[in-house]
Order: C-alpha cells, then sequence, then structure tokens
C-alpha cells in the first residue's frame, strides 16, 4: 500500500486524507436507531484502535472530532502505542452560544477552560465547531463577529486555528477580513448534502479559498457509494485541499484508503464489487 499524500497546514505536514470520528462516537446523520448501533457496537476504544491502526499504517495520521468524548483519546493512543505513528489532532470544540453573545461574544473564562481542555488531550489544530462559527457569521456585515479574541486564544496556546463551518458565507468573510487562520472545515459532496448553495457553487468557494480546505462529508453521512462520493471529491479539489472520512470496520478503512489511492495516482484501484443474485447474468464465468 501506498504512503498516503500529504499537504501543509499552517506549517504542519499532514494528510491529505483525514479521519473522520463521526462514525465513531455515534453522530450517524441517519437516525436514532443508527447512532445507537454505533455507540453499542463502534464506541469502544479497542474497536476505533483497530480501524485507526489501518489508517496510520497508511500514511493517513490526522484525525478530526470531539477529542474529549470518551473513549476517542484513548483510542487514539493505542493506536499510537501499537503503529509508533503520532496523531495530528483536529478538535472541534463547541462554545456556547446564548443570547449574551451578540453584544459581549463569547464568555472568556468557559472558552479558557474549553481550550484548556483541548490542550490537555492532545489536540494540535483548534477550530470553534460549526454550531459556534456559523451563529456568529454576520451577513450584514460580512463578518464573523468575536470570534478573534477566540482565536488569539487558541494562538496563546500553541494550537493552530482555523474554522469548522456549514455556512459558505464563513469561508468568503473570512478571506475578506483576514482571520488570523490556517485552514477551514467544509461540507463537500456531489449530492448537496446538508450544503446550504448548489454544489458548484461550493466548488468555486473551495478553488477560490485563500487556505487549503479541510473538506467533510464525502460520502452525504453514507448516502453515497465509496466510489461515487470519492471519486467527485477528489477530482474536484485542489492538490493543498482535503478529505474527511470516517468508516466503521477496519475492512472500510482499506477500502476507502485503496480507493482513493487509485483515484489521486490516476489507477483503477482493484476493489472487490459487492456481488448479489440479480447481478449474476452479468458476472464473467472465469
Amino acid at each position: 500500500m501506498s504512503s498516503f499524500p500529504r499537504t501543509t497546514v499552517g506549517g504542519v505536514s499532514l494528510s491529505r486524507m483525514i479521519i473522520g470520528t463521526n462514525w465513531f462516537l455515534g453522530f450517524s446523520h441517519t437516525s436514532v436507531a443508527k447512532d445507537n448501533f454505533i455507540k453499542e457496537n463502534i464506541r469502544q476504544r479497542k474497536a476505533i484502535a483497530d480501524i485507526l491502526e489501518v489508517f496510520f499504517k497508511a500514511g493517513i495520521d490526522t484525525v478530526m472530532g470531539l477529542i474529549d468524548v470518551e473513549p476517542l483519546a484513548e483510542a487514539i493512543r493505542e493506536a499510537e502505542d501499537r503503529t509508533g505513528i503520532k496523531a495530528i489532532v483536529v478538535s472541534t470544540p463547541l462554545f456556547p452560544i446564548d443570547n449574551t453573545v451578540a453584544a459581549q461574544g463569547l464568555d472568556p473564562r468557559k472558552a479558557d477552560a474549553i481550550l484548556d481542555t483541548q490542550v490537555k488531550f492532545g489536540a494540535r489544530f483548534c477550530f470553534p465547531h460549526q454550531s459556534t462559527t456559523d451563529a456568529l457569521v454576520d451577513r450584514c456585515t460580512r463578518e464573523i463577529r468575536h470570534i478573534t479574541p477566540l482565536i488569539k486564544k487558541i494562538r496563546e496556546r500553541g494550537m493552530i486555528p482555523g474554522l469548522s463551518t456549514h455556512m459558505p458565507e464563513s469561508i468568503v468573510y473570512a478571506d475578506e477580513t483576514n482571520i488570523d487562520i490556517e485552514t477551514y472545515i467544509a461540507l463537500y459532496n456531489s449530492m448537496g448534502f446538508l450544503m446550504q448553495v448548489e454544489v458548484d457553487w461550493i466548488a468555486s468557494i473551495i478553488r477560490n479559498a485563500h487556505k487549503p480546505v479541510m473538506t467533510i462529508k464525502p460520502l452525504a453521512a453514507g448516502q453515497l457509494r465509496p466510489f461515487q462520493g470519492l471519486n467527485f471529491v477528489w477530482n474536484t479539489i485542489r492538490p493543498q485541499d482535503m478529505v474527511t472520512i470516517g468508516t466503521m470496520t477496519a475492512e472500510e478503512a482499506r477500502e476507502v484508503i485503496d480507493i482513493s489511492l487509485g483515484i489521486l495516482e490516476g489507477k483503477t484501484a482493484q476493489i472487490k464489487l459487492q456481488e448479489t443474485r440479480s447481478k449474476s447474468s452479468i458476472t464473467s464465468k472465469h
């Protein structure tokens, strides 16, 4: 298996594929039943470490998510111990929003406590979660209000700041106002899942972003097959941009890695196709 291509964000080398954690922790974007299945069967240290080990051994060492949600940090450490590879953690904490924030900004004491927790759990990058970022977007003034003090606090702790967002305006306004960040997390998939404007508009925003973009939801939370979803995203982002993808098994991890390497190397990955009775008439006899 080839070592996965890399890019540079804020002076740090990281894999162009990023390990997503929703499928580890129970955020399926599908149903309560699917969430519960994940929590009961996948949200365990060993199960997560088994998957991480596959990614790490392929040179995919970047992990995105809620680092302080159990048992993610413990699973990362176990996978690090197994492979000797140090993970690069992109943490996306939530900072509380209430009716005082519009005028006064985020509570600095709460922000300090949350950021100190990210440092404790080994975060290299720290991005306010989209539920924080997007609440601060002001379309009237074309700015992200009160974000600069938070970014400064992230820098002071030695972490690299970025913005997690579901709103295309966040990227546009961050660039227009020269916010001191190094990257953005943005929704991007061929289905337009969760995206607020058409896919071609988001493609244009990513293409013209001033900083590298970490794209998320390439398979629309499991609604797209890996062959379809990954071919679209890898072929329409820039060489400096990244794709975040989560899996529920080690075998799924190997599959998305092989498909992605095939796309990036201009080859067709030899992936075993799923067979069903309805395909028996088109299956080769040899």
